[in-house]
């Protein structure tokens, strides 16, 4: 009888650690991983969350906002699966929000606390976006914590989505910015800080209407994406300088950053100087700072854990409170109360099933 019953809590405690990885000692949660492409092809969510297996905690759930358009008169018979493979125009997908949320309505409810859906299929120049969002929320209640990640200045993709050009200045965008802090929704944009190629030492082209949206809006939590860097838009000079003046200026408090994609990690660990310096500025603001991934449609391990692994020379440099706040407890913190705040928005603005019946 008691060998029974030792079995019988190791089988339970086994599947304790399958079902809740927060009782397990995980690798990472990711703050920003896209389930799609721009093609709208990729894993299933069963898939993925194999592929996230032990190591993963919990992920933002996203797809692509954009698809990339097969012209035949552009490519012919050659179906282009990336935004850089064709001249073909981007155009926004609205259908992603709706496929995200069926894939995690898809899930048991020990699986779905494993992820965070993001709303993304909106239009940032269109007055109505705001309204897209809205309409998602009361559509999929229960679903959905945040917006984006959503573009407004991104190298080679800005010019090549179809219809109006994004800005920061577009009061479309202060619209969405608006409703996202009436409805709690945590914010995760992708904005630039620069033109590519940008002359050495000429002022950033970006920052500062940046800092003004963000300025306009202090009651929205905002993730900026990758800490406006990219593939080829570099650091500005005195980068970690720029970003300690924003993460100290009480302007700011609502904003962190995300370190995801392994182009950001390529310029963190370019040197031991790039090191010394990124080390010091995470040590110096821990909370302030979430890891993501930003890994697209991914299938396989390698693909997947890619940035993670890029991060390695970073990682020791880190204290162990910077290291578990950065890789785990921000990601937490934020989307936890994201959570909250969208399901109390929910709970006074979705019409129970009594309601609805007494409507008929």
């Amino acid at each position: 009888m008691q060998k029974r019953c030792i079995q019988t809590v190791v089988l339970l405690f086994a599947f304790a650690l399958i079902s809740f990885p927060q009782a397990r000692q995980y690798e990472f949660n990711d703050a920003h991983v896209h389930l799609t492409n721009y093609i709208q092809e990729g894993p299933s969510v069963r898939e993925f969350l194999t592929l996230m297996g032990n190591r993963v905690g919990r992920s933002a759930l996203f797809g692509i906002p954009l698809q990339q358009q097969w012209s035949y008169r552009v490519t012919g018979d050659r179906a282009p699966e990336y935004y850089l493979e064709s001249d073909a125009k981007l155009y926004y997908y609205s259908f992603t929000d709706a496929a995200i949320a069926r894939a995690y309505l898809s899930l048991s409810k020990d699986e779905q606390a494993r992820f965070d859906p993001m709303i993304t299929g909106f239009n940032p120049t269109d007055m109505y976006g705001a309204d897209h969002i809205r309409r998602v929320l009361l559509t999929f209640p229960g679903v959905f914590c945040g917006i984006g990640e959503f573009t407004i200045h991104k190298e080679f993709v800005s010019g090549k989505v179809a219809g109006d050009v994004a800005s920061l200045l577009d009061p479309a965008l202060d619209r969405l910015l608006d409703f996202a802090e009436e409805a709690g929704l945590l914010v995760n944009i992708h904005n630039d800080i620069d033109v590519p190629f940008a002359k050495p030492n000429a002022p950033s082209m970006y920052l500062e209407e940046m800092k003004a949206l963000l300025r306009r809006h202090p009651g929205t939590t905002i993730i900026w994406a990758h800490t406006g860097v990219g593939r080829v838009v570099e650091p500005i000079q005195n980068h970690a300088a720029m970003l300690a003046d924003i993460l100290r200026d009480p302007d700011f408090q609502h904003v962190d950053f995300d370190i995801s994609w392994d182009e950001v990690a390529k310029y963190v660990t370019a040197s031991p100087e790039s090191l010394k310096i990124s080390a010091d500025l995470f040590n110096h603001y821990p909370d302030r700072f979430l890891f993501g991934t930003d890994a697209l449609a991914p299938r396989t391990e390698e693909a997947y854990f890619k940035t993670y692994r890029d991060y390695g020379p970073l990682w020791p440099l880190l204290t162990k409170e910077t290291r578990e706040k950065i890789l785990k407890t921000n990601y937490e913190r934020v989307f936890d109360e994201a959570k909250r705040r969208v399901r109390a928005w929910e709970a006074t603005h979705v019409a129970s099933p009594a309601a609805v019946t007494s409507q008929k």
